[in-house]
Formats: structure tokens, sequence, C-alpha cells
């Protein structure tokens, strides 16, 4: 696998980003890999990798551009580009153009996933009507303001949720259900029974953060389910 360093800008602001991808010429789909509330960290930098594995070019964007001087920086932070959907759709959109002119990237076989705050990014890209071929939420954020309108969302959406996630509620299932029927969207919706937040992360510890645990199970069966639609997609 060749991993390297490719920032991206947004006007006159520089971010960082990374690259992964398999270590031969062949062009293949390229997969924007969307961090969490923490920043690319190990896990995000696994799971690009894993990505590469698969035989993706995977390109892992930094959307904050400055590193959290405290809890509550990075809350403020957060909340601006939540609060601000186009602040953190111009961000997306610059990451996705470097994935789609990267060197050995198919352009027109592209996909995003992300991963807590990452998820609800990767449906903002899907949500903005970029041109890609899938967006796969893990543990995500589904709330959107203001939500899609019918025919805003031009590729199928796949959201993997814990049923037991204090920060994704069952209302808020139940809105973006509404949301993507209104929208009249192509997705599909894996809650998965027992899992809490970021159950995809084997790194985390329900004991620093509340409401938060690492699910084998839902981490193994959400990963299958992305496959799947990649397989049909690509």
């Amino acid at each position: 696998m060749i991993q390297q360093s490719v920032p991206y800008s947004v006007g006159d602001r520089s971010f960082a980003g990374t690259s992964y991808a398999p270590d031969d010429a062949s062009r293949r789909p390229g997969v924007l890999v969307l961090h969490e509330g923490t920043g690319v960290g190990p896990h995000l930098e696994e799971r690009a990798g894993m990505i590469a594995s698969l035989g993706y070019v995977a390109y892992a964007p930094d959307l904050f551009g400055e590193k959290f001087t405290s809890r509550e920086h990075g809350m403020t932070i957060i909340g601006t580009l939540v609060k601000q959907r186009h602040l953190l759709r111009a961000r997306l959109a610059a990451a996705l153009d470097v994935l789609r002119s990267s060197p050995g990237v198919d352009a027109r076989r592209l996909a995003v996933i992300g991963f807590c705050f990452g998820g609800l990014a990767a449906l903002e890209v899907a949500r903005s009507g970029a041109d890609v071929r899938a967006a796969v939420s893990f543990h995500g954020g589904l709330q959107a303001e203001p939500p899609a309108a019918r025919g805003d969302i031009r590729c199928p959406v796949l959201v993997c949720t814990g049923a037991e996630d204090p920060f994704v509620t069952r209302d808020h299932r139940a809105a973006f259900e509404d949301e993507m029927r209104a929208a009249e969207a192509d997705w599909e919706m894996l809650v998965l029974g027992g899992a809490q937040h970021a159950f995809t992360n084997r790194r985390i510890d329900p004991a620093v953060r509340p409401g938060c645990a690492y699910n084998q199970a839902a981490d193994e069966r959400s990963w299958a389910a992305m496959r799947a639609l990649f397989a049909s997609v690509f």
C-alpha cells in the first residue's frame, strides 16, 4: 500500500489529507473516508487502510484545519460546522475534488464513508447532490438543517446505527426516514441491536466516553453491508 500526504485547499486555507492506495497502477474506485469528532486518528487511519486493502483508493481529509486545545475548543469548531453546513460542504467538495483527480482513481466511481461526525459529513455529501456512487454513515448523526428535498440525493445511502446509541435516538431515526422518503432517495438503514455509539472503534473507552462502546458484531455486520453496497455500485 502507498500512503502519502495530499493536502487540499478551501479559499485561502489549507487542510491536511492523506491518500492510501494499492501499490499498482490500475484505475480503481476512490473512497472519501471521513473522521470522527476527535479528528484524524488511529481508528480513521486504520479504516482508510482497510479501504485500500479492498482494492480502492482512500482519501482521508482533515475537516477541522486545526488542533483542538481543549474539549470546549473542539465542540465550538464542530458546532460551527454542524450549524453552518455550507462551510462543511465546501470542505467536503474540495476534498472530493482531490480524490477525483488522484492518480489511479476512476473519477466516475467515487463513494464516501464516515464515522461519528464523519458519518454526518458523509450524509451531507449525499444531501449536496455530489456525483458519488454511494454514501455510508457509521454511527453518525442523522439530523439535517435543512433536510434534503426531492431529487437532492443522487446516490444510494446506507446508514449503520446502534439501537442503543444515546446520541442518535429512535426519534432521530424516524425523522431521517421521513427525510429520505420525502427526498425519494435510495436508502437503507441498518439498526444494530445492542450497539452503542462508536461501535466500530476498538480503542473507545466507555468509562471515558459514556454511551460509546466497541461492538464486534455490529462492526463486522456494518462493514459487510458497506462492502455489499460497494460491490453493487462499483
